[in-house]
């Protein structure tokens, strides 16, 4: 217990110190603030911008803001949809890969340009490098930088006034790319290298046996005396997938293969990685409101919903499988699925963080994982993956949870509920209530479909409550953009392929539009001073309040169907049944 609490605290303290320096380099540079270090950069900004044909200081309206970014993502989900059919006759194909067949193609499209990363295929038996690095890499960084983006829309909506603009989406979306994500994913990508993630673009390597390999086949008897080793650009998407909240990986095992995740040290820089600008986006969000405080209430919050979360999910996968009785050997963990180098705690705390971040990178089979930590898995995913969650879609999508607080917190005292000195009318609420009922809605009907149809079953690889579980695992990863999977479900199937995908766009734009709409109507409002009948929404007593209303109002809507699938399991699994 005690290197539980441990690891956890050195966790977080990396975490913190990093926060405020780079929260508030993030929000200097959506400020238009720089300085040596990244001025050189600015005649690219506006190199680029003219060959875009975009006016530097020219603002959009909520509207012209929401369909900039609507029609960006539909002509980046139609080119990567190309890229992955037509792959064998594009570059740097040297194992002559395949297009991708239509519904998967569809599948995978979607799911990179909407921040999932959702992978129903072989990364390393599917995917030529062209695919990977200009294909997939290319619009992490992008969809990480769109998230940021309306991050930064939403927030200029709280603090201007009596205006209607909130700012350019192609000057922000630049922005996000050029200071933030591409230096930060350089550096990290070089220091992923040094610890040995390869990044090359040669051929797979034949590689000789030390101990030829004999099965049996047909009943004949054959001997392996070789095997092939994929190779490729790694580092340089595994940067970007981690600090981008993306996801997915290179290889099929993820970031539990070698060539992602050499040893237990790089474990720690890429969990320590998943949340770090989430998590400075937090500071970001204080400095640009002019109240840092309200910055370190939202952090505070998460961080309340997630220490407790690495905990329950530690603790149960290091009391192990109660069902293996070996009196021989004392204290069994659970590492059935999981890599000895990064061990139960480092599995267990990442399976935490990235289903609390939108990431679904994964460094362990999560099929593998005991009942009580999919409980957690699937609660922190199903409140929208706001505690920290994506690149400013889990900032925005907090802030959601921060209005419905405060109009709670109004109605209780009987005043009128104002956020930031902006009043928070029936239309706001209108909005807000549109995003968090509807979206777990659209979850729990597909989920149900799924569950009573052979479209839905046949893929299953486990019967019973188990079964039930990987589909609604399935369906809330795609909802809330996450991208993980526990692997027993064979979703590589047009069921899957084409139902999840109308999911992963309902998760992103249902909840980017109604946000966006919110911020077009508090733009135009004026700031009311502060007064002493106020409601403080930057103390420790808010942040205790959003946390009480994140989980009545988010994960208790999820309690009923769970207690069929991982609830039902646990309590089978204990002898409790």
């Amino acid at each position: 217990m005690q290197h539980v609490f441990l690891h956890i605290a050195i966790y977080l303290i990396i975490v913190l110190l990093l926060v405020k320096p780079l929260g508030w380099y993030i929000a200097n540079v959506y400020s238009g603030k720089f300085n040596k270090y990244n001025a050189f950069l600015i005649p690219v900004e506006h190199k680029i911008l003219h060959w875009c044909g975009v006016e530097h200081d020219q603002e959009m309206d909520w509207k012209q803001y929401i369909s900039s970014m609507l029609c960006f993502n539909i002509l980046s989900t139609i080119l990567l949809y190309v890229i992955l059919r037509a792959q064998y006759w594009l570059l740097f194909n040297p194992q002559q890969m395949v297009g991708l067949e239509p519904s998967l193609a569809f599948n995978s499209a979607i799911s990179f340009v909407t921040n999932t990363n959702w992978q129903a295929y072989s990364g390393e038996a599917a995917l030529s490098y062209f695919s990977q690095a200009i294909g997939l890499t290319v619009q992490n960084f992008l969809s990480a930088a769109t998230g940021m983006a309306l991050l930064m829309a939403f927030i200029r909506g709280l603090y201007r006034q009596e205006v209607t603009t909130l700012g350019n989406y192609w000057v922000d979306l630049i922005r996000g790319v050029l200071y933030i994500l591409l230096p930060l994913s350089i550096i990290f990508a070089i220091i992923l290298v040094s610890q040995g993630v390869i990044q090359n673009f040669i051929p797979y390597q034949d590689v000789q046996l030390l101990e030829p390999q004999q099965y049996v086949t047909a009943g004949q008897t054959q001997t392996v005396n070789t095997q092939l080793i994929p190779m490729g650009p790694v580092a340089s998407q595994e940067a970007i997938k981690l600090l981008g909240s993306n996801g997915g990986g290179f290889f099929n095992t993820n970031s539990a293969h070698p060539f992602e995740n050499p040893s237990s040290f790089t474990n720690f820089l890429e969990v320590v990685s998943l949340i770090l600008i989430p998590a400075a986006l937090c500071y970001t969000f204080g400095m640009l409101v002019n109240d840092r405080r309200q910055g370190w209430m939202i952090l505070f919050a998460m961080i309340m919903i997630l220490v407790p979360a690495i905990y329950i999910t530690s603790m149960s996968e290091l009391a192990g499988n109660p069902l293996l009785d070996i009196p021989e050997i004392e204290n069994i963990s659970n590492m059935e699925g999981k890599e000895t180098r990064i061990g139960a705690v480092g599995s267990a705390m990442w399976g935490s963080v990235t289903a609390a971040t939108a990431n679904g990178g994964v460094n362990s089979m999560l099929d593998s994982h005991l009942p009580l930590s999919t409980i957690v898995y699937l609660l922190l995913m199903h409140v929208g993956e706001i505690i920290f969650g994506g690149l400013g879609c889990g900032m925005y999508g907090m802030l959601m949870f921060v209005i419905i607080t405060v109009f709670i917190a109004g109605l209780m005292v009987g005043r009128s509920p104002i956020y930031l000195g902006k009043k928070i009318e029936p239309y706001e609420m209108k909005m807000v209530v549109l995003v968090v009922l509807i979206m777990p809605l659209a979850m729990l009907i597909i989920s149900a479909i799924a569950s009573i149809t052979n479209a839905g079953v046949e893929p299953l690889g486990n019967p019973a409550a188990h079964g039930f579980s990987e589909i609604l695992y399935a369906f809330t990863s795609f909802k809330n953009n996450n991208g993980s999977a526990m692997a027993g479900l064979n979703a590589n199937n047009v069921f899957y392929n084409l139902t999840g995908g109308v999911l992963m766009l309902i998760g992103r734009y249902w909840l980017a539009i109604p946000m966006l709409a919110v911020a077009g109507s508090l733009v135009n409002k004026k700031i009311s001073p502060m007064s002493s009948g106020s409601l403080a929404t930057n103390t420790l007593l808010f942040s205790i309040l959003l946390v009480g209303v994140i989980i009545i109002v988010g994960a208790l809507s999820l309690l009923p169907t769970i207690a069929l699938g991982p609830i039902v399991e646990h309590l089978m699994l204990w002898g409790y049944t």
